[in-house]
């Protein structure tokens, strides 16, 4: 085994009294990808900061390839080759892609060097399948999947000795996840040192060498990958099975029980071509497939997001094609949409959490006005209880929480309009375990009591384990629709590669 890289000795970190690490002690190898487990709160943030210079421990001491080493500031991290991508990206949209990823890179007076540079920043994006971005694309105009791409290019961009990686793949489908670990093995080969943060199990499982898991800001085993069950990791992280994540599963609704959504010869462009799909009342639809096979496009052009859409859209019996977002969430329509970047899409980071929560039902309001008789806020009141928000104060900007109550306000704001149809892109990205199971519940909830529910996912375990049937996009069409015993990991992946699946193989092999 390899000397350490970097070494934590009995590190202790509090802010105002509240402990966030407790006594750690903690190492991390050369060519080794080292996952990090946890809930939120149980201290995973805290240590990436101790390790990025950005604060520094109360107690206990860093060491640096053996010799102690305070990281005072980030410069102080960087000049020891670590680089870290935290989970909420530090990308500037105003700027172009080559100079994000490039910034870092010193300027001659000639700019002769940073020339090499942006060739450097072009092979770094095409090293990690990103052939489609281009350098002097404005960062604000990519979509979450190609930010989080650049994001990821930058931190490459900088050679790291220790990459720390904070969510870092919660964007991207599965066939961009493939690519960019195949560049972490790279990595690996060459003894770069990779710290990798994810509350996806399966991608812990195909990347990871080594597992550490923290629960409430203490180190609680070290173990190697593969020696664990997914049980009992899960139990390690948070005292429960896997099974508990996802809510039981009744009975899917009847074949003649209303139909709520209805989509008819849907065609938008080259990005949507004659999609089918139907929705009924009480029921969780799940749409999946590879990045940018029209999954995205068709949430959008259904709540009205997108011109020029051609073929038929109903809601309830009523055709809706053609209207506007404000049109669509009227209550006569019942249309609501969560976006997928909750914080350029779904939330005004500067206002209070009631302002917040109050933005979807403001157009509702007489005069734009809210609470003339306090329903506006016993109404909010419901929704956090239900949603179980954890906040300081409802004045405080909605930036200050946790990237799950952020989600959950998102949530709360549209389902204060008691929408008929809740459409869901990717609800649950970047969320913890706790906050995953929570919303789970919530959804299960929400099609009992008769909301159908539409529900777009890059993870494979919402959409098998949580829906009743599953859309698989493929080339802007419908590749599969799977439902009961056929929705499986394998069946998904297939249908989301255009391939036959095993059952359809072994299928056509009876019938000859």
């Amino acid at each position: 085994m390899a000397d350490p890289f970097i070494r934590l000795k009995a590190v202790s970190k509090s802010y105002g009294g509240v402990p966030a690490l407790t006594d750690v002690d903690f190492q991390c190898e050369p060519g080794l990808v080292h996952a990090i487990l946890g809930e939120n709160g149980a201290g995973k943030s805290t240590l990436m900061k101790l390790l990025a210079g950005v604060i520094q421990p109360d107690a206990g001491e860093i060491a640096i390839s053996g010799r102690r080493t305070p990281l005072a500031s980030p410069r102080d991290a960087a000049k020891h080759g670590i680089v870290c991508m935290f989970q909420e990206l530090s990308l500037m949209p105003h700027l172009t892609v080559g100079d994000n990823i490039v910034v870092a890179a010193p300027q001659t007076r000639f700019g002769l060097l940073r020339r090499a540079a942006y060739n450097d920043a072009r092979a770094t994006l095409d090293g990690i399948g990103a052939t489609g971005i281009s350098l002097s694309a404005r960062v604000s105009e990519l979509s979450l999947a190609e930010r989080q791409l650049v994001e990821i290019a930058k931190a490459l961009f900088r050679t790291p000795r220790l990459l720390i990686l904070d969510e870092a793949t919660s964007a991207l489908t599965s066939e961009l996840v493939g690519t960019v670990f195949d560049v972490l093995r790279e990595l690996r080969k060459k003894g770069v040192a990779i710290l990798f943060i994810s509350h996806r199990m399966h991608e812990v499982n195909a990347i990871a060498d080594r597992i550490s898991v923290f629960r409430n800001g203490r180190h609680v085993e070290t173990f190697d990958a593969g020696t664990r069950s997914a049980h009992d990791v899960i139990n390690l992280m948070i005292g429960r099975s896997l099974e508990e994540l996802f809510p039981a599963r009744g009975a899917a609704p009847p074949d003649d029980a209303p139909i709520i959504l209805d989509i008819s010869d849907l065609s938008w462009n080259e990005q949507l071509r004659n999609v089918d799909l139907q929705v009924r009342k009480g029921e969780i639809v799940g749409l999946g497939g590879l990045d940018g096979q029209g999954q995205q496009h068709l949430m959008h052009a259904v709540f009205g997001v997108l011109r020029k859409v051609t073929g038929r859209i109903q809601v309830n019996g009523r055709p809706i094609s053609g209207v506007l977002p404000s049109r669509a969430k009227r209550a006569d329509i019942g249309l609501a949409l969560v976006p997928e970047d909750r914080k350029t899409e779904g939330l005004i980071l500067d206002m209070s959490v009631t302002e917040n929560l109050e933005l979807a039902t403001l157009s509702r309001a007489p005069f734009g006005l809210l609470d003339l008789n306090g329903e506006s806020e016993r109404r909010t009141r419901q929704l956090i209880d239900r949603l179980s928000l954890t906040y300081g104060s409802l004045d405080a900007p909605v930036a200050t929480l946790s990237g799950g109550n952020q989600q959950k306000v998102v949530l709360a704001k549209w389902l204060a309009l008691s929408p008929k149809c809740l459409l869901l892109m990717d609800p649950t990205r970047g969320i913890d375990l706790p906050t995953k199971a929570q919303i789970y519940r919530l959804l299960r909830e929400l099609a009992d009591e008769g909301i159908a529910v539409v529900l777009q996912s890059t993870d494979y375990e919402e959409l098998i384990h949580l829906c009743d049937r599953v859309y698989v996009f493929y080339n802007g069409r419908v590749a599969k629709e799977l439902s009961g015993d056929e929705l499986s990991p394998s069946a998904l992946i297939a249908a989301s590669m255009n391939v036959p699946s095993t059952v359809d193989a072994h299928q056509r092999e009876l019938q000859r």
